[in-house]
């Protein structure tokens, strides 16, 4: 390990917290800034140094992590009023590890260029459990000198990084990818879920199933659970992967290219958010059709059918 231990993260939600929490276990000195009190209070509790500002973080470090929510957020921490790129080193690296547009990664890298200073397009994949474990996916664009400089922090966090380029956005570009299909499979999951149980069906039976015949998947074997739980604590939630699948069918509309599945399956999730389920785990989606077609899920009250429209 380099003599400069000194690694920050900024955006200390679960994600975040567990990028944290496994560089403190691999013997980094870890900085965190984030705007929410009890997100402070866990990072003390963990080991990290809390600090008041991205500047007041990123000054002793040699590699920065964000992990923000959007690009507003990003721009804030990195070009607003104490923000990261106003102490960040020359010899220090950027890891900007959120879900944004392509088109914002340009940007932000040429602005941080022109000031001497380098940055990494590299988001992640996998959810807080992996990267508690040091197994997320990383999509990394970004020069090659930079990518060896930070090569050490990387190795702590993923045990699968793929380079994709020099260019920065073309990590972004691989999440959109990745994401939309991700997005996809979790309305196609909620929808066959939901169906099975209209159909008379065990969900318990179903999800069983399903996940060992060619119908499962990833995402299913993932969040279902969560549904016969009936726990929708946000691990993931469903505000976020609606963004995602819009900023890709952006990519596509830019791109010429068509997405009918994934606008489809978009509407789902803004139906989702429209009735106030936004802030709950994504798995939330099988509740868009529990008020379409009054179907009985564990450990949700049924919507009432005189308000709702319930297709009997």
């Amino acid at each position: 390990m380099p003599e400069n231990q000194h690694v920050g993260v900024v955006g200390v939600g679960q994600m975040g917290m567990a990028v944290a929490r496994r560089l403190l276990e691999r013997g980094y000195v870890v900085r965190t800034r984030d705007i929410r009190a009890e997100a402070d209070a866990e990072a003390r509790e963990v080991g990290a140094t809390v600090c008041d500002s991205p500047a007041e973080l990123a000054a002793p470090c040699r590699a920065v992590i964000t992990l923000v929510v959007n690009e507003a957020q990003t721009e804030e921490v990195v070009f607003g009023p104490r923000g990261v790129a106003e102490t960040l080193g020359p010899e220090a690296i950027l890891i900007v590890s959120s879900t944004v547009s392509p088109t914002f990664i340009e940007s932000l890298a040429g602005r941080l260029a022109e000031r001497g200073l380098a940055m990494l397009d590299a988001p992640i994949s996998g959810g807080p459990a992996r990267a508690r474990a040091g197994a997320i996916s990383m999509m990394l664009a970004g020069p090659d000198a930079a990518l060896a400089r930070a090569g050490d922090v990387l190795d702590a966090l993923s045990n699968a990084r793929f380079r994709m380029s020099e260019r920065p956005g073309d990590g972004a570009r691989m999440k959109l990818v990745n994401n939309m299909l991700a997005g996809i499979n979790l309305a196609g999951s909620c929808e066959a879920l939901a169906l099975g149980v209209r159909l008379g069906l065990d969900p318990q039976r179903v999800f069983d199933v399903v996940q060992a015949s060619s119908g499962g998947s990833w995402i299913f074997g993932d969040r279902m659970p969560r549904v016969l739980a009936g726990d929708y604590r946000p691990k993931a939630a469903t505000t976020l992967l609606t963004k995602d699948i819009s900023l890709a069918i952006d990519a596509a509309r830019e791109a010429g290219f068509p997405a009918p599945v994934a606008a489809a399956a978009l509407q789902v999730y803004l139906a989702t958010v429209a009735l106030g389920h936004g802030g709950e785990d994504d798995a939330a989606l099988v509740k868009f059709y529990q008020a379409l077609t009054d179907i009985a899920l564990p450990g949700v009250t049924r919507p009432d059918s005189g308000s709702r429209g319930i297709v009997r």
